[in-house]
């Protein structure tokens, strides 16, 4: 990756403040609206055009999973096969319309010649499973480019069965099986903090059930044997707003209706949750 800085704040929307960890600041709030939930293909290529050289620092940190999408743009950027692992609560994989939003990014990103496989780990929404998960990209799992992990610990037996399903006394195993396969890649980790559990991070979307600890195990094992050579983090709450009816709409329509603690200790909780996750990403290259 070409780039002006190894690590960036990129600010779309105040979730973080910009002081956050001592990282530059790039401050691009006045997108925030444009970009939030989708974007329309001409938003989101000007965007693109505008930050292209902020989306290269090998880590950055950016604001709501609403904008999660923006990996698949920074994934341009990466010059070399890459296999991109995902912590999220999301398998980000639907088919449908908008072609650029945060649900669908993942097949944003392999349409990139250099993205040779993608592996999300944590899901714990209804996406995954029968009927909803004919919206997803089944296609790309049964080829084997994409390998989703939801929790089956609450579903039925047969459910248990699902290709990746993991439940909590035996994900960590799976896991270890992942990283065999691996086989030394490099590596692009994206954190949406929605994985975790609503204790640990608060965030505009439904709770996962990873640990921060979890999270620690799994990065550690990761660098083990692997070369991370990119990564982010993003999925902290902020006041949704939006620049047009029509994304105000679906994506009100789709976000859970949640209550949370004041602004606060909102901060405080992800802040908490950064300070450890952070510097196991961002290490010299």
């Amino acid at each position: 990756m070409n780039h002006s800085s190894v690590a960036l704040h990129l600010n779309l929307d105040d979730a973080w403040p910009n002081e956050a960890l001592g990282l530059p600041v790039v401050d691009a709030r006045h997108w925030g609206p444009q970009l939030r939930f989708a974007g329309p293909p001409r938003l989101v290529a000007e965007f693109y055009r505008e930050y292209e050289t902020h989306l290269a620092a090998p880590f950055l940190l950016y604001g709501s999973g609403d904008f999660h999408y923006l990996t698949a743009l920074r994934l341009r950027r990466v010059a070399e096969p890459v296999v991109v692992v995902s912590f999220d609560n999301h398998p980000d994989w639907d088919v449908r319309p908008p072609k650029w939003g945060c649900g669908g990014w993942v097949n944003r990103a392999l349409e990139l010649s250099q993205v040779r496989h993608v592996a999300v780990w944590g899901c714990g929404n209804f996406e995954c499973w029968w009927p909803i998960q004919i919206f997803g990209n089944r296609r790309a799992e049964r080829l084997g480019v994409l390998e989703v992990h939801p929790w089956a610990d609450d579903r039925p037996a047969k459910d248990r069965k699902r290709r990746g399903a993991i439940l909590r006394d035996n994900w960590r195993e799976h896991y270890e099986q992942f990283l065999k396969r691996l086989g030394g890649n490099n590596v692009y980790v994206t954190i949406d903090l929605d994985c975790l559990r609503a204790e640990e991070a608060v965030t505009n979307w439904e709770s996962g059930r990873f640990t921060i600890a979890d999270l620690e195990w799994a990065l550690g094992k990761l660098r083990e044997s692997s070369r991370i050579i990119s990564a982010d983090i993003c999925g902290a709450y902020s006041s949704p707003q939006y620049a047009r009816f029509k994304q105000r709409f679906a994506a009100e329509f789709d976000h859970p209706k949640l209550a949370r603690p004041s602004p606060e200790e909102i901060r405080r909780i992800n802040f908490a949750a950064l300070e450890k996750l952070w510097p196991l990403l961002a290490q010299p290259l």
